[in-house]
């Protein structure tokens, strides 16, 4: 049994390993605010007294209450706090009978006080010293405004996988459907189909998405779409040459002799007989999606500030290589090349499954 067990996962090691990254991201995606230290909204909170400071760097930290927001705790915890508590920077602090005195980061010379006042009234001194006095420890260090750069890597996991889940989608909408008639229906529709395959074909993808995004307008779905409107080609290339090889086997005459309509036998006969190359070229198009969402956040048309994306950090950072600080650049890279990595393994071990040859 356990040589079983072994046999399967050494031979599938690349497929087990890639998909449990994968899961990992997901999860760090959907909760990336219970991990990350700086629960505001897309992680902005900005102290330029501590700008580009080094991974590991700690301070300590007053948070001064916001009394004015609104406690959402479900919004808060998948969104972000869009009224963060005030954060003070503090080498040292006292506690006093009526406040907190405190020498700032900046050390300052004038006398810097905080009145109890500001914070919950049935909070003892002991209390407020324990919940709103804490050490920081910025484990990737922080960029040019202060930002911590952990948690904007973690919160720009979301951004390259929901872009990934929304060209897949849009490019299996479209590529399936118009590989599905064009290679079923041959004759005069293939030929229309092709030359309109062909035609995006032939217009380099980037150049596409630019175009379409110009077209749309900056933004969040804006990028989204472009990239799914300009990766179903390869889909329906795909699909149709699939649907071509099968359509005149024996179980597709049957169902036609049986009177099935063509919609029940593309649903229930050719797609899961297809749905081998289908999975390959969707993780191969999730993997294209997420490096051209980075490249048009890196050349400003993606992914618009203060929204974190892994593609606009290299684009703020890439100057800083060159001054003693790259791993304000190197670490989205880092995490755009394991995801990106991670999906084309995949695509590439699922043709065993599949009984396909990599």
């Amino acid at each position: 049994m356990l040589t079983k067990k072994f046999s399967f996962i050494k031979k599938y090691f690349g497929i087990l390993l890639s998909c449990f990254f994968i899961f990992f991201c997901f999860i760090i995606s959907l909760f990336s605010y219970f991990f990350i230290p700086d629960n505001s909204e897309y992680s902005n909170q900005m102290h330029l007294p501590i700008h580009s400071k080094p991974p590991g760097f700690s301070i300590n930290i007053i948070s001064v209450p916001n009394n004015s927001a609104d406690d959402q705790f479900f919004m808060n915890l998948f969104f972000g706090n869009k009224f963060p508590d005030q954060e003070v920077l503090i080498e040292n602090y006292k506690l006093t009978d009526d406040g907190i005195e405190y020498e700032d980061y900046e050390k300052n010379l004038e006398k810097n006080f905080i009145s109890y006042n500001l914070f919950p009234n049935n909070l003892s001194t002991s209390e407020i010293e324990n919940k709103y006095i804490n050490k920081r420890s910025f484990l990737f260090g922080t960029d040019s405004f202060g930002r911590d750069v952990f948690g904007r890597v973690m919160l720009g996991t979301r951004v390259s996988l929901f872009i990934g889940i929304i060209a897949v989608f849009i490019s299996l909408l479209i590529g399936l459907s118009i590989g599905l008639i064009s290679g079923y229906y041959g004759g005069l529709i293939d030929k229309l189909s092709m030359m309109v395959i062909n035609i995006f074909w032939s217009i380099p993808t980037l150049l596409l998405v630019i175009a379409i995004s110009l077209a749309l307008g900056k933004g969040f779905w804006q990028v989204y779409v472009a990239v799914g409107l300009t990766m179903w080609v390869e889909v329906a290339r795909v699909v149709r040459g699939q649907v071509i090889s099968e359509k005149n086997k024996d179980y597709i005459t049957a169902a036609k002799v049986l009177g099935f309509s063509d919609f029940r036998i593309f649903c229930n006969h050719l797609i899961p007989n297809i749905i081998g190359p289908i999975l390959i070229i969707s993780a191969a198009n999730f993997a294209s999606a997420i490096l051209i969402e980075s490249g048009l956040s890196f050349l400003g048309i993606g992914t618009q500030p203060p929204m974190p994306s892994w593609g606009s950090m290299i684009k703020d950072n890439y100057q800083y290589i060159i001054l003693g600080k790259a791993y304000l650049a190197v670490i989205p890279g880092i995490a755009i090349m394991l995801l990106v990595t991670s999906f084309m393994f995949l695509g590439n071990n699922l043709g065993d499954l599949f009984g396909r040859k990599n």
